[in-house]
Parts: structure tokens; sequence; C-alpha cells
């Protein structure tokens, strides 16, 4: 063998030398960066677990902060009506209470404290139905009785037995009348 051709073999085998510890040293590489990819998306998938716990206890506190309150308003929800109606008992109360009835002064007291509460219905939204006159409608009005009635027309409302209440346009208590038939 010649030096050139013993040259050029250890040049081959140099350079395969290199190549393999080039691989070697990829694979190194890469298998450092495979392990620090993956801590990476573990430490991702930790903080992603943590995000999560953290917004299920926030919607689970969130729910029953929401439940209490529900619970609050339907429990004091009529609060502001009990407290303007007391104004109303404590007048019923002071008229029992008076020594001396004069009954003009005890239908003036009646008549101020009906007006008290027809000013509570009123602040409310709390509707008298009084139909006399009116064409009866069942969906508002309990029907009695029949009576005949020559001067009115039939199914209008001759007598208010009972008015009838509404609240906020709702039936709270239908309205107990007498309703007109014709004549026979």
């Amino acid at each position: 063998m010649t030096n050139t051709e013993q040259n050029v073999e250890m040049d081959d085998s140099t350079v395969n030398e290199q190549k393999q510890e080039a691989k070697q040293s990829q694979d190194e590489n890469s298998e450092s960066d495979l392990a620090q990819q993956l801590e990476d998306t573990q430490q991702q998938a930790a903080d992603y677990q943590e995000k999560l716990l953290r917004l299920q206890a926030d919607m689970d506190n969130l729910r029953k902060r929401t439940e209490r309150d529900i619970s609050n308003a339907h429990k004091y929800a009529v609060e502001k009506f009990a407290n303007e109606l007391l104004q109303v008992k404590d007048s019923l109360e002071m008229g029992l209470c008076a020594e001396h009835i004069d009954v003009e002064k005890l239908q003036e007291g009646t008549e101020l404290t009906l007006k008290m509460l027809s000013n509570v219905f009123e602040k409310f939204s709390i509707e008298e139905l009084n139909p006399v006159g009116e064409a009866f409608d069942p969906n508002l009005h309990e029907a009695m009785t029949l009576q005949e009635s020559a001067e009115h027309s039939p199914n209008t409302v001759l007598t208010v037995v009972q008015k009838g209440y509404t609240l906020h346009g709702r039936l709270v208590r239908p309205a107990m009348v007498i309703v007109s038939k014709a004549a026979e």
C-alpha cells in the first residue's frame, strides 16, 4: 500500500469516526432536548391542572354564594311590605286602645287606616278589582250566583260580594261577583 492509499484509508476512518462522534453528540443533544421538552410539558400540564382546580373552586364558591343570595331574597322578599303593614297594624291597635269610643272618631280612624292600607297596596302595585257594571271575565271574576236583570245585558257584573286583587297585573284573588242573566 502506498502512502496515498494509507492516507486515504486514514482519512476515511477519521471521517467515519468523526461522523460517529457527531451522531453520538446529536443523539445526546436530542435526548437532552427531549428530556427538556418533556420537563417543560410536564410543568405546563401541572400549571394547567392548578388553574383548573382554582377555577373549579371559584365556580363552587360562586354557586354557593348565588344559592345563599337567592335563599335570602326569598326569605326577606316581603320585608319592605311587612314594614309598611306595621303602620296599619299600629293604627288599628291605637283605635282599640281608646277608652272613650265615639262612633264618628272610630269611623274617621277606620277611614284613615284604610287609606294607609290603600297607600301600601298602591306602593307595592296591588290593584283592587271592583268590576261592578263590567262584563264578566272568568279570568278575573268568580261568579257566586246568577240573577235575572232586565236593565243589564247578560253576563254583566251586578254586585261585588268580595273585591279581587292583582299584584303587578297577576291575579292574586278573583273578585266574587253576582252576574246578570237574561230575564225570563
